[in-house]
């Protein structure tokens, strides 16, 4: 029996652990809050796909979709082999225990930005709640899993220091309730830690998002890929609330549209083609539905153009009581702030939501090297890694269906092809470290590191900007690296240090980059 150890809790590494744990193997999972604190949790929209395996032609449409989304530089045959493997990962979810919504003995499909058709499966608005629901469920009833709640991995443990070549055999974590650091041993290491969305100022993303395992990947000879393109999503609330809300893209899908003020002045709920005051055609001909890249790019420019700090995501045309229905969650919180779908228009912005690049991998989910070989006993799967399948923009509800065929493809090679080479792993070597006193170094430099980010690698770009990220973010990483070499680690640090090596590489990426394509666009290519 082999031990894996998965870092992270979100429908990468559960859906993982529990094919893993199907073929006898031993699954250790570690993750730094709550199993349920991930982005899955967070995910309102749905998973994409086409249950009837017969039906050609919706395959082809969702991958033209896909291809076209990605601005033409999708992997073809990673796209097609997810849409293709769709409906035997959905019936997987659906064994599980993940209840989509219905419509009488059918399942209830919505559309979302960039879909041609309705192939969204859903639960109501709360999906990734649901299937987090699910499988976290499933986890907690087997005897083979172990959950380690409030761990947090801090590096990889290479079989010969300093050598990726011969792999991985464990990983050091701190267990933030004591403080204490520990070696864990394994036979293999999947990881599965979602994106890095807390890089900017305002972002949907949940606190955990802070690009962990992207970061030890890379400290152990792992390359990246793509990491100039981030996404952000087009409607996050912005009402008095303290943190981004995600507006669900499904609520376009259902005939929300989006207009600046002078198009809210001439909005009427009455108006058969509301549509037509949008400013987002001004960007593309689909309008308030085209995809991500567009229609953030067009509400960053209408905001920066008028000095507004917001457009608004209108719905009073529509009918309020299937839209209460169908989006329970967002209602519930809307109310609280004082207002309601189909009565008042919403105040959104952008906000960075999903990490399209990453940890640079094969159609077994294997970590790659810079030689392009993979790293032995290293898998990533879900947001962290960069597969091809979303190339320069990740079309919505795509997520989800990559992260659970990716995982189930990881788990399948493993089994297939299992190391059974447990090794003892070295202690933290913790001499001549202190604790660290002061934290508020680190919190002028996490507020500074934001900033930059926001400022200089948001959603339009430019050289000199970059250069200047650039700058600032190597002066970040020697600062940091001076404390985390004589400090012991804490979460702060931890992170810190992560999230700099992360916003080097999208940077250095940005910079190298000599056309716009999908989420990355250089005012200076135009």
């Amino acid at each position: 029996m082999s031990r894996v150890v998965i870092i992270g809790s979100g429908i990468a590494g559960l859906f993982a652990a529990l094919k893993l744990e199907k073929a006898g193997h031993e699954v250790i999972i570690i993750t730094k809050q709550r199993p349920k604190d991930s982005s899955t949790n967070w995910a309102q929209g749905g998973i994409a796909g086409i249950l009837d395996k017969t039906d050609g032609k919706a395959m082809e449409s969702h991958i033209a979709d896909t291809l076209l989304s990605g601005d033409g530089l999708c992997d073809e045959e990673i796209v097609r082999c997810v849409v293709e493997e769709a409906g035997d990962r959905i019936r997987d979810l659906l064994a599980v225990g993940v209840e989509f919504e219905r419509e009488g003995e059918d399942f209830h499909y919505v559309k979302e930005g960039g879909h041609t058709s309705r192939r969204i499966l859903h639960a109501k608005d709360a999906t990734g709640a649901e299937i987090e629901r699910a499988l976290n469920k499933a986890v907690t009833e087997s005897d083979r899993i172990t959950m380690r709640a409030h761990t947090l991995g801090v590096d990889l443990i290479q079989r010969t220091h300093g050598n990726a070549e011969n792999g991985i055999k464990g990983i050091w974590c701190l267990c933030l309730d004591s403080g204490d650091m520990e070696a864990i041993a394994a036979d293999a290491v999947l990881i599965a830690t979602g994106g890095c969305g807390q890089l900017w100022e305002r972002t949907t993303n949940p606190s955990v998002a802070t690009g962990d395992g992207l970061a030890m990947a890379v400290r152990a000879g792992a390359a990246s890929r793509d990491m100039a393109f981030f996404q952000f999503h087009p409607t996050a609330l912005m009402s008095n609330n303290k943190k981004p809300f995600l507006i669900t893209e499904a609520l376009r899908g259902e005939g929300g549209v989006l207009l600046d003020n002078s198009g809210l002045k001439n909005y009427r709920a009455s108006d058969e083609e509301p549509n037509l005051f949008s400013f987002t055609l001004d960007f593309s001909p689909q309008g308030s539905l085209a995809t991500r890249d567009v229609v953030a790019r067009a509400c960053d420019q209408k905001m920066k153009i008028t000095g507004a700090d917001n457009v608004w995501l209108v719905t009073n045309h529509l009918d309020s009581g299937k839209l209460h229905n169908h989006f329970p969650t967002i209602e519930s919180r809307l109310n609280e702030l004082g207002l309601s779908l189909g009565r008042d228009p919403l105040p959104v912005a952008p906000a960075a939501h999903y990490m399209v690049g990453g940890l640079k991998v094969d159609i077994q989910g294997r970590v790659l090297m810079q030689n392009g070989n993979p790293m032995p006993g290293l898998y990533a799967i879900g947001e962290v890694a960069c597969t091809g399948m979303h190339g320069a923009n990740r079309l919505a509800s795509n997520s989800l269906l990559e992260a659970v065929v990716f995982a189930n493809k990881a788990s399948e090679h493993f089994v297939a092809n299992p190391i059974e080479n447990l090794e003892q792993v070295p202690n933290w070597r913790a001499e001549g470290m202190k604790q660290l006193q002061e934290h508020a170094p680190l919190v002028r430099d996490l507020e500074t590191l934001k900033k930059t980010m926001t400022d200089d690698v948001g959603i339009v770009r430019s050289f000199d900007r970059l250069e200047r990220a650039k700058r600032m973010l190597k002066l970040l990483a020697n600062e940091v690296d001076l404390i985390w070499r004589k400090s012991i680690p804490t979460r702060e640090l931890v992170e810190l240090r992560n999230l700099v090596l992360v916003a080097t590489h999208i940077t250095e990426d940005a910079l190298n980059r000599s056309e716009n394509k999908g989420l990355h666009w250089n005012k200076d290519l135009i």
